[in-house]
């Protein structure tokens, strides 16, 4: 089958070089983006009620910009001073340069792992007598939960937003050669808007093991898959099926 339209259920990315900019140039394919799923943050309210107290923690552990917005929001909401003296954890790099947002890099003490946080064991260890706060969804990735858990500190999970399905109805006569999917809630949202979506011809694209596992709990056909030895992103895998 060949391809001529694409729908990426994620944002467009906001630099104007995605990798899936040359799959347009060279292959002269339609690349849509629509976000299938988005973050809602939750009220003061609503972590008031898990019983956070924000001021027992003397460090904060972040795993996504999310994460750093949602702790910042809430703090103010709940007009928290986070005190200059707090310590960030941050996954990656990405991370603690989101962070600059909000407070001034070179005045505060923040760790950087790289893209984990069992890099950073030896930091949390020295400080294994205070508290960590994690801000989070409504749930943790277990692979951090894992590696928290094995370094014996007292840590808490607040959860700060959430993931939910986002409104899909004026698509519900547009069709696409190619959709393609990066987590199990974005084939849940597929179906929570379209309950009745017959794949047909359509092609599935799929990225990750758990994101593949919820499109067969859907009865749904993989087409395409990423990450492969010969295809390490999705693009690629993309390209690939292109030329056949």
């Amino acid at each position: 089958m060949s391809i001529k339209t694409v729908l990426i259920s994620q944002p467009e990315p906001t630099n104007g070089n995605s990798p899936y900019s040359k799959l347009v140039r060279k292959h002269k394919i339609k690349v849509d983006y629509r976000p299938f799923i988005h973050v809602e943050g939750l009220t003061a309210k609503e972590v008031r009620a898990q019983k956070v107290d924000f001021s027992r923690f003397q460090n904060i552990v972040l795993t996504s910009r999310n994460a750093v917005d949602h702790f910042f929001r809430i703090a103010e909401e709940m007009r928290f001073k986070v005190p200059d003296q707090t310590k960030y954890f941050c996954q990656s790099e990405a991370v603690a340069y989101y962070l600059q947002k909000y407070v001034v890099y070179r005045k505060r003490k923040i760790y950087v792992g790289n893209n984990s946080f069992r890099d950073l064991e030896a930091i949390f260890l020295k400080f294994h007598r205070e508290k960590f706060l994690v801000p989070s969804s409504g749930s943790l990735n277990p692979d951090i939960v894992n590696t928290l858990d094995s370094f014996e500190i007292s840590w808490e999970r607040a959860q700060l937003f959430k993931t939910v399905v986002s409104d899909l109805s004026d698509l519900s006569d547009v069709y696409y050669d190619v959709l393609v999917f990066f987590s199990p809630l974005g084939i849940e949202s597929l179906f929570k808007n379209f309950p009745d979506f017959k794949q047909n011809k359509t092609l599935i694209a799929v990225y990750g093991n758990t994101t593949e596992d919820a499109a067969i709990g859907k009865n749904l056909r993989i087409d395409i898959k990423a990450p492969t030895e010969v295809a390490p992103s999705m693009a690629m895998a993309i390209e690939r099926y292109i030329k056949g």
